[in-house]
């Protein structure tokens, strides 16, 4: 991966060679007619796209190119339909001029949604929860002793 300076997606893509750039325009839009709520933004000098966190991203290499769906449980899920091509931990390589199908993608950042989802509504179980405690705990505070006059 060569780090880039672009600032958005579309000066990332610009940057890229026509052939590249034709690959990564599939994916992109792939990801963004299965996720049109997601940010879309550069990061880790790649695009990315963000629902509640992270979700995918993708980047263009010297001789492949690459999508992250940023999970292994997604991976593994999907680890059938992945099994022509080379995968290690969370990220699914591709040639140049052969993107992953729309319909793959779509499918795994869909996957991605719900997964991200479940993150967020356990990590505002959890904010609420200790909300309710230190209120709870505020309320229960007695006022502090006064020390008997002294004689």
């Amino acid at each position: 991966m060569q780090k880039t300076t672009a600032k958005t997606v579309d000066a990332y893509l610009a940057s890229q060679p026509a052939d590249v750039q034709a690959t990564l325009s599939k994916v992109r839009k792939a990801i963004r007619a299965a996720a049109p709520k997601a940010e879309e933004k550069i990061s880790y000098h790649m695009p990315l796209y963000k629902y509640h966190i992270h979700l995918v991203g993708f980047c263009a290499f010297t001789n492949h190119c690459s999508f992250f769906p940023m999970s292994h449980a997604v991976m593994k899920m999907f680890a059938e339909e992945l099994k022509d091509y080379d995968t290690s931990g969370a990220t699914i390589r591709f040639p140049v001029g052969k993107p992953l199908p729309a319909t793959l993608i779509k499918k795994i950042v869909a996957a991605r949604i719900i997964e991200n989802d479940e993150i967020a509504a356990k990590r505002a179980k959890k904010k609420s929860a200790k909300k309710a405690a230190v209120k709870k705990a505020a309320r229960k505070k007695v006022a502090p002793k006064k020390k008997a006059a002294s004689r």
